[in-house]
């Protein structure tokens, strides 16, 4: 099993796959700041459906090498390359958070790879017409965002210590969270299971340099280098309508414009309520046919998913 691949630029990518080695393959593109050993269903789980569930640390991030100046469709060449050295011709993408804008990316620019797509928790891009970008968000994240967009060296310059700090001391970033937390979410990342995998993945994130989410924060605000428009493959947008670090807004937003979208906003869920929607999410991916009932529907809507525990 291939953990390292080069690409066609000559950087490494570091890769784990999980679940069945012979399942339907599922790419899953984590959250900022994030790592391929970020929240997914357990490997039993994977295996007992079927699914072969491949990650990898974006440029910048754990064990892959920088790419100064990424943006977010350059994800598309790396999928690719990792897809190409697994052997894999066709597979389903699914993105958390900051990683939901990836997902869309390979749906786009890939269509005659990409069977299906999920994106959780996701922004739309910062110049979506008629979006209120930051309408909803919670107070840190507008700072975060607001200033890597009109001052990149100032956010890099505040993120490097902060980074080092989270580095040392993982536990920082939730106690940084906790007071914008939902009561829903703080019973989520309370969990030991779910705590204990979100503390690996972001001292995983953040354990060679700061710069995959300096990278991801100015790729996420900067333009995308794609249209949602140009998606074709079937979509699935999954939302908490609680959630205040990338508001449900944003994907009501991407539902209007992604043709074949599917939108579901939970009404009770907020940002980290995503991990327990995953194992649905991954049913969808997989199925032939959308098979799942909405909960509340944004628009568009056709079918859709509900949330259930970690498995």
């Amino acid at each position: 099993m291939r953990d390292h691949v080069r690409t066609a630029d000559g950087r490494l990518l570091r890769v784990e796959v999980s679940g069945d080695p012979r399942g339907r393959p599922v790419f899953l593109l984590h959250g900022m700041p994030g790592s391929r050993v970020g929240p997914r269903p357990r490997s039993m789980f994977l295996y007992q459906r079927g699914t072969r569930l491949i990650s990898y640390d974006r440029p910048g991030y754990g064990g892959s090498d920088r790419m100064p100046g990424r943006r977010v469709v350059d994800v598309v060449h790396d999928v690719a390359a990792v897809a190409d050295a697994l052997g894999l011709e066709r597979f389903a993408v699914a993105g958390r958070s900051g990683g939901a804008p990836h997902a869309l990316a390979c749906a786009a620019l890939m269509p005659e790879r990409v069977t299906r797509a999920a994106a959780l928790v996701g922004l739309a891009p910062r110049n979506a017409e008629g979006l209120d970008w930051f309408a909803g968000m919670a107070p840190s994240n507008v700072n975060e965002f607001r200033t890597a967009f009109t001052d990149p060296e100032r956010f890099v310059a505040r993120l490097i210590p902060r980074s080092a700090a989270i580095r040392r001391d993982p536990v920082r970033l939730l106690q940084e969270l906790r007071h914008e937390l939902t009561d829903d979410d703080r019973q989520i990342v309370s969990d030991n299971t779910i705590r204990s995998m979100l503390l690996r993945n972001y001292r995983e994130a953040l354990r060679t340099s700061p710069y995959g989410w300096i990278d991801d924060a100015l790729a996420l605000t900067g333009h995308w280098g794609f249209e949602p428009a140009q998606i074709q493959v079937p979509v699935l947008l999954w939302h908490g309508v609680k959630d205040v670090f990338s508001p449900a807004s944003h994907s009501s937003w991407l539902a209007a414009r992604i043709p074949r979208a599917t939108a579901v906003l939970e009404p009770t869920a907020a940002h980290f309520a995503a991990l327990r929607a995953l194992p649905k999410v991954l049913t969808w991916l997989l199925a032939d046919t959308r098979v799942l009932a909405p909960s509340a529907p944004a628009r568009p809507v056709s079918g859709g998913c509900r949330p259930q525990a970690p498995a």
